[in-house]
């Protein structure tokens, strides 16, 4: 098998017998073929791989490789030309050609556009132009070429056809015309693709051109609205020769390594690319590459070592047709005549994929025109020959070719649409694949999705964004560029349900979420529920409280009849016992959902209960106070006061007033406190006016407080039936709950109920375990005779003797000052009634120092076995 080099050598050999099989002369820059009416074909065949050298003729040395397929395309314009001339599609005219090697260099294009425009070696004049054969020129390949062509062409307004060149300028270029799509259209599909993939952050080398820059202009336009940014955009020089175009070169490999940007846009000669993608292949980078039409079906680069290695490649293509059959017709025959060169099929068939569309379209455009021109009919052209060219300009706008309509529109632009080529691998290189279809006219972009097989590991779509996607519960805030952005948490009572949404929205209906929440929910009310632990403990505590007042209850009616019972106050204890009774249901209305009635009654319930049961404490301290009292005036005073319903009544009656006004005023009632971070809405009892909460609290720390006193006034009486220290030290309790109580409840906002449930049920177990267990104890478990009236009396009486014998004098008889023994005995010195009312105390006269001192209790009065005030006695003793 021969090299694919001396193949196509042997192709192009074989191509060329067609040429030379027509009647054609030799030109300085080409090919030409005399003919009526001329038409110029300005092609690169020879492409530079050096610098230009020019000597002092202008004549060109350089090195060079010679383009077949550029070749082949100027074959199809000569097949298209001949077939019309056969054809007879312009009667009695016959159409001729002039062709010329541009080099792909503008300087040789211009000369030889000068050359074709030359009349006997000289430029033509505008007028000299109606009389010269050249009516119109197919070409140039490259943009900066055909510039070079159309500034001089536009002169003299003749039309330049291009099967490849883009240029849009009307009024730079008024007579260039082409046969694909304004790279307005190129750069716009470009776009689209790349907002279709969701590639939104792209780098962009270009060529310094006119192409790469009015393409690079054009494509940041359409980027932009389609919210596709760049992430580097690199400018390298179109010219080969460059001397900074190796450097150059790494320099923008460099920058494609570092950014993060996965799709490439390459507008470049495909000269460029290829140098681009040896450095890519060696550095093993790979990226998604997209193609502009400059090299999109280079095959070329299709076949170059290590294509394979660089990742995806796509392009747009012009939609080109159907390729003419005449190279196959050509193969039929020189097969034929030649079976050797059967052996090169493989070589034909790849050259036959050439696609000739455009070069078909062009030339037949221009016979399109001069037969509307000419006023050909079938058998002749009755019209003048020597028209100027720019008449062939405006018809060229509008014709028909094999029953399909093409033409041109304003701006000299062909109104075709684009194929979407994606490269995919084989074994020797890559192979073009139409994967997708744009429309010019409709601007839309239809791919085959199912068809596209990615070279990502994981055989996804590639992604090439500045910032990650933001995911629902987020939205996006954009920074200084609009494809980046950072993605916030959606604040409370917003949300997102999709990605990259720039705004979250807010929560409708009442619903409400959490800071970065994807959806809103209702909110769920938060109160101390009956299935809370706190509340089962606090409803447990209340029913075993209820069991222990119901328990004394039965325990002190049993015992109604005893001293222990009339010493704890008698018929004070059902009252007592109502009072906790009250206070303990109110801790049941700190569970379950509160409402307004229910903040009102609960601390109403609380305040009077437990005052009613202080209000009873006080009156037994007060009593015992009373009884124990050694200074008898004060006694004989005080006992006015001692009127235990009154005292009850009145210590209530405050309470119910304090407790009145304060509901009348600014009573407790129901608050939702709604909190942004958090979805619960807290239904909490406030007390209205705080003035009315502490000047309830604070009465009933008052009258635990005068409790405390005067139970500790009157500690010392008859220890067995004692009651000052359970009093004391409940008061204690109660005083001591709720100084810790207040700071807890002012911090502790959301625990209120709880702090002051449990507050409330420590107060009231207080009460139980100090004034109500040791008598029911008593009752219970001790010996009738230890808790008799008698046994009653018996204490007093010793506590009556012991102080009376601590306050006795030592007096001397001799000095007058003796001491005084006083001999008391329980059966004969002291005698004690339970309905005795005074006793008279016994003295000693110094007078009669002799006599001895005799102290005498008289019989005591006692109503209900509580001491009367003036159950003490004193001895005095008078010194002279």
């Amino acid at each position: 098998m021969l090299p694919w080099g001396n193949r196509c050598i042997l192709i192009v050999t074989l191509l060329w017998d067609l040429v030379s099989c027509c009647d054609y002369t030799e030109s300085t820059c080409g090919a030409r073929r005399p003919g009526d009416i001329m038409i110029g074909v300005l092609r690169f065949i020879q492409i530079t791989r050096e610098t230009f050298q020019r000597n002092a003729c202008h004549e060109y040395f350089f090195s060079s490789r010679f383009d077949i397929r550029t070749f082949v395309k100027i074959l199809a314009i000569i097949h298209t030309i001949d077939t019309i001339n056969d054809s007879g599609f312009l009667p009695g005219i016959h159409l001729g050609y002039v062709i010329c090697d541009t080099c792909a260099d503008a300087s040789k294009a211009i000369q030889s556009a000068l050359h074709m425009l030359s009349i006997n070696n000289t430029m033509a004049s505008q007028c000299d132009l109606a009389e010269h054969p050249l009516k119109a020129i197919i070409g140039a390949r490259y943009s900066e070429v055909s510039i070079a062509m159309a500034r001089l062409l536009a002169l003299s307004m003749v039309p330049q056809v291009s099967t490849r060149a883009t240029l849009d300028d009307k009024l730079r270029f008024p007579s260039f015309l082409r046969t694909i799509p304004s790279d307005i259209h190129q750069t716009r599909a470009l776009a689209h693709l790349m907002a279709h993939f969701d590639w939104n952050w792209v780098g962009v080398v270009s060529g310094d051109d006119d192409y790469g820059t009015v393409a690079l202009q054009n494509f940041l336009k359409e980027a932009q609205d389609r919210q596709v940014c760049t992430a580097f955009q690199e400018v390298l020089p179109h010219y080969l020769g460059h001397d900074d175009i190796d450097r150059r070169i790494r320099e923008v490999a460099e920058q494609i390594q570092s950014s993060k940007a996965e799709v490439v846009l390459l507008i470049l000669k495909g000269q460029l690319v290829e140098k681009l993608f040896k450095v890519m292949i060696r550095k093993r980078i790979s990226r998604t590459w997209i193609a502009s039409d400059s090299w999109s079906m280079s095959r070329t680069l299709a076949r170059m070592s290590g294509i394979n290695k660089i990742g995806d490649i796509f392009g747009f293509h012009f939609i080109s047709g159907q390729n003419p059959g005449f190279i196959e017709e050509y193969k039929d025959l020189r097969f034929g005549c030649s079976p050797e060169v059967q052996k090169h099929q493989a070589c034909l068939n790849s050259t036959h994929t050439v696609q000739l569309y455009s070069e078909k379209v062009a030339t037949w455009s221009i016979a399109h025109a001069l037969r509307a021109l000419l006023k050909c009919n079938h058998t002749i052209c009755s019209g003048e020959r020597n028209l100027p060219p720019w008449k062939v300009r405006e018809i060229c706008k509008l014709f028909l070719i094999i029953s399909i309509q093409f033409f041109f529109d304003d701006s000299g632009s062909s109104a075709s649409g684009y194929d979407l080529i994606k490269w995919v691998k084989r074994e020797d290189g890559r192979y073009f694949e139409v994967v997708g279809e744009y429309n010019v006219m409709t601007s839309l972009l239809e791919i085959s999705a199912a068809s596209i097989e990615w070279a990502t590991p994981n055989k996804t779509i590639p992604v090439s964004k500045c910032s990650e996607s933001c995911p629902p519960g987020t939205s996006k805030k954009i920074s200084t560029i609009s494809c980046c952005h950072n993605c916030s948490e959606c604040e409370e009572g917003t949300y997102t349900n999709v990605s990259n949404l720039h705004n979250c929205l807010k929560c409708p209906n009442g619903t409400w979420s959490l800071r970065g929440w994807r959806e809103c929910q209702p909110r769920t009310e938060n109160y101390l529920r009956w299935n809370e632990p706190f509340a089962v403990s606090f409803l447990a505590a209340t029913g075993i409280g209820f069991l222990h007042l119901f328990s004394i209850l039965i325990i002190l009616l049993k015992g109604s009849q005893s001293v222990v019972f009339k010493v704890a106050g008698g018929k004070l204890c059902f009252v007592m016992i109502a009072g906790l009774v009250v206070s303990f249901s109110a801790v049941v209305l700190f569970v379950g959902r509160p409402n307004d009635h229910i903040c009102r009654s609960r601390q109403t319930m609380y305040g009077l209960g437990f005052t009613l049961t202080v209000s009873c404490i006080l009156v037994k301290a007060f009593r015992t106070f009373l009884a124990f009292l050694g200074d008898r005036n004060q006694q004989h005073m005080l006992n006015k006061f001692y009127n235990p319903p009154v005292i009850i009544i009145c210590g209530t009656a405050i309470q119910g007033l304090i407790c009145l006004f304060w509901l009348v005023f600014d009573s407790p009632k129901l608050e939702r406190r709604i909190r942004r971070q958090t979805m619960t809405i807290e239904l909490q009892c406030i007390e209205g006016s705080n003035w009315g909460f502490c000047i309830m609290l604070s009465y009933i720390a008052l009258l635990a407080i005068i409790c405390f006193i005067l139970a500790f006034k009157g500690r010392k009486v008859p220890q067995r039936f004692n009651e000052t220290g359970y009093i004391i030290f409940s008061m204690i309790i109660y005083l001591f709950v709720w100084i810790c109580f207040i700071p807890i409840y002012v911090t502790k906002i959301q625990q209120r109920s709880a702090v002051q449930a449990s507050a409330i049920v420590v107060s009231n177990f207080g009460i139980i375990f100090c004034h109500f267990f040791p008598k029911c104890y008593m009752i219970l478990c001790k010996k009738k005779k230890d808790i008799s009236s008698q046994a009653y009396l018996n204490s007093i009486r010793i506590y009556s003797i012991n102080s009376m014998s601590k306050e006795l004098p030592d007096i001397s008889l001799d000095s007058g000052e003796g001491s005084l023994d006083t001999v008391v005995s329980s059966n004969g010195n002291s005698e004690m009634n339970s309905n005795s009312a005074v006793s008279e105390p016994l003295t000693v006269d110094s007078a009669t120092a002799s006599d001895s001192a005799v102290q005498k209790v008289n019989k005591l009065s006692h109503t209900d076995i509580f001491p009367s005030p003036q159950i003490r006695h004193r001895v005095r003793t008078n010194t002279f």
